[in-house]
Formats: structure tokens, C-alpha cells, sequence
């Protein structure tokens, strides 16, 4: 995985799993522009902020060792990659 700048906020495409048992979404694997497919090892952690009319789903997932954070905005329907 290439070095990421923690101050960035990059656009990624994710695949998830919805309305699975307990957690209503669950991503299962990402893609930064231009690299092949990251695997989620686990989902550690989720929380929802409000941020104007939308929800924002935040997820600390691990991946291999590494900690990496997922958002999606309810308004845009985009997923973003910022750590």
C-alpha cells in the first residue's frame, strides 16, 4: 500500500456489506484510484456524525496491521478514505 498522507481526505470505491446481523453496513474491501483491490481484515470500530442534513458513517477498519479510516456521506453517497 503506498504512503497516505493523514491529512488528506481521498476518494475510494468501496464494497460493503448492508444489513448485516448486528451492524447495518459493514465495508468488506476498498479501491484507491488506479491499485488493485485492499481486503478489510476487521471492522474495529463504527460512529455516525451529523453534519448539516447529512450522516456521516465513519469506520476504523483494520487492515493487515494497519488502522485506516472509512467515511461515508449520506448526501453525496461517497466513500472517502482519511487515514
Amino acid at each position: 500500500m503506498k504512503n497516505f498522507n493523514k491529512n488528506n481526505n481521498e476518494r475510494v470505491e468501496v464494497m460493503a456489506l448492508f444489513g448485516y446481523e448486528m451492524t447495518p453496513c459493514q465495508p468488506l474491501s476498498f479501491r484507491r484510484q488506479g491499485e488493485s483491490e485492499t481486503e478489510v481484515t476487521e471492522l474495529i470500530r463504527t460512529q455516525i456524525r451529523f453534519v448539516g442534513g447529512a450522516a456521516l458513517h465513519i469506520f476504523d477498519v483494520l487492515v493487515g496491521r494497519e488502522i485506516r479510516r472509512l467515511e461515508f456521506n449520506s448526501a453525496s453517497l461517497a466513500w472517502h478514505l482519511t487515514q
